[in-house]
């Protein structure tokens, strides 16, 4: 997933900017989706070629959201984070799957943490001490300044200490090396 270009073209992409937004697998998010639909219409004066995808997952409805025209409205989309991969900027909420992908695909992101959720809140503090993505705040985000920071991180670079892909190899060695002792 490190080359950006080939994930667009297999995902069928092209080259435009491309940002992707997403609530994961909660119906909770839906003004987080349409603050992004309103910062869609400002951004594409600055970006007139960018492209955004909304994912809603599979417990909001596509059609609940009130959007305007020129967003691709998708419900699950199944191995979300290939779209990640292919991603030059996501919009996500403050969840763990989601962002640590993001971090691990090395794509800027912008989150949502749901105020007032500890597990959340959690996530936020460990993403800050990793370095990567900006937190944003649901309650005093305007769509003129999800507009600046869309701007500002689109298409930019994260460096942080890489994040171990590897989790899955290092586990069946360990077990390995454990059923080998008996």
């Amino acid at each position: 997933y490190k080359n950006r270009k080939e994930v667009k073209r297999k995902l069928g992409y092209g080259t435009e900017p491309l940002v992707i937004c997403s609530i994961g697998g909660t119906s909770i998010g839906k003004e987080m989706l349409e603050l992004c639909g309103k910062a869609f219409i400002f951004t594409k004066r600055n970006i007139p070629e960018l492209r955004m995808v909304i994912v809603t997952g599979p417990r909001l409805s596509p059609e609940s959201l009130k959007l305007p025209e020129g967003i691709e409205v998708k419900g699950f989309v199944p191995r979300l984070y290939e779209h990640f991969a292919a991603c030059d900027l996501a919009i996500v909420q403050g969840g763990a799957t989601s962002t640590l992908e993001l971090a691990a695909l090395r794509r800027p992101f912008l989150y949502f943490p749901l105020e007032g959720h500890s597990e959340q809140a959690g996530v936020a503090a460990m993403l800050k001490r990793l370095g990567v993505g900006e937190e944003m705040r649901l309650s005093s985000t305007t769509s003129h300044l999800l507009v600046e920071r869309i701007v500002s991180m689109l298409g930019g670079e994260i460096s942080c200490p890489r994040i171990p892909t590897d989790g899955a190899d290092r586990a069946a060695r360990h077990i390995v090396a454990l059923l080998e002792r008996r």
